[in-house]
């Protein structure tokens, strides 16, 4: 049976008290369960004080079989931020703008070159999702079609592939835009909302598991971006949605910054295990044994 972890960010000490709460002890370099497996749903880097550790801790697992990792969109970032774009000389796939150095700040404060290097290196390994039969996991977005168009799950993370997917030109970035970061919906003219890095916003993260007709933005927005409009969604919005079945597997999510003082649902199938730890919250699990239906009492938290 597996343990999922949402995004860590770097909060080593966190981690650490999760895994132990959930039975898991440090055994001959990493930390192992007599009889059940870790899945880690990515975001390892960034924000946090211990990133070298994080990164020690979710990789010794998954080298010693203890656990699997999905790429979170942070990985992906920061291996578009090393690597050079082929249609502009001397510029990266993301661009070292000061928005997004201040992003990788703390990773490149914490790691050194040659730790950089190494934990990039690794990233390329890292699957976009993974169908373990029973349950799928994906950093941001299940969605068919698009994984489809993206090929394997554990295709190659290549420079070709990085190309393809990170720059806004390339065939596969929207579909591993919205896998890795969700799905966006363009707001009415005249409406924002400020995010939680204090930028405003003219586009909002929407309920990509919930079929959208008869949604406004207000109600189809995402927990952490409450929009104040009610106008209807636009047949666009419509058309390109792609609703997790309510009778699939379950599905488990990180990415989205949920608040509150206990972990819950997004609905009977799905859940979201990033509950803010770099924000104030709380570093999240769900302790899964096959069930269908997805239970609240089985989350298991830890303070940052």
């Amino acid at each position: 049976m597996y343990d999922l972890i949402g995004d860590i960010h770097g909060h080593a000490g966190a981690l650490e008290r999760l895994l132990a709460t959930l039975g898991y002890a440090r055994d001959r370099g990493a930390w192992r369960h007599p009889e059940r497996r870790a899945v880690f749903l990515g975001d390892f880097i960034d924000r946090g004080p211990r990133i070298r550790d994080t990164l020690a801790i979710v990789r010794g697992m998954t080298d010693a079989g203890t656990a699997l990792a999905v790429m979170g969109n942070h990985e992906l970032n920061a291996l578009a931020h090393a690597t050079a774009d082929p249609d502009a000389p001397g510029e990266f796939l993301r661009r070292h703008t000061p928005k997004n150095l201040r992003q990788l700040q703390a990773t490149h404060e914490q790691l050194s070159p040659g730790e950089l290097a190494a934990a990039l290196a690794w990233f390329r390994t890292l699957p976009l999702w993974l169908d373990l039969g029973g349950l799928r996991v994906v950093h941001a977005c299940w969605d068919d079609r698009r994984m489809q168009r993206v090929g394997p799950a554990d295709r190659p993370i290549d420079d070709a592939f990085l190309a393809a997917a990170c720059s806004p030109r390339g065939d596969l970035h929207e579909p591993v835009e919205a896998i890795l970061k969700g799905k966006e919906a363009r707001l009415p003219p005249g409406v924002t909302f400020r995010d939680k890095d204090g930028a405003d916003r003219t586009k909002t993260r929407v309920r990509w598991y919930d079929p959208p007709e008869g949604h406004s933005f207000r109600t189809y927005a995402m927990a952490a971006e409450p929009i104040d409009s009610d106008v209807p969604l636009p047949e666009e919005v419509i058309a390109a949605a792609v609703p997790y079945a309510s009778d699939a597997v379950p599905v488990f999510v990180g990415h989205y910054w949920l608040s509150g003082a206990r972990p819950s649902l997004l609905r009977g199938n799905v859940a979201c295990l990033d509950w803010s730890v770099a924000r104030g919250g709380f570093l999240c699990a769900y302790r899964w044994d096959g069930e269908r239906t997805l239970d609240p009492a089985r989350f298991v938290t830890a303070a940052p």
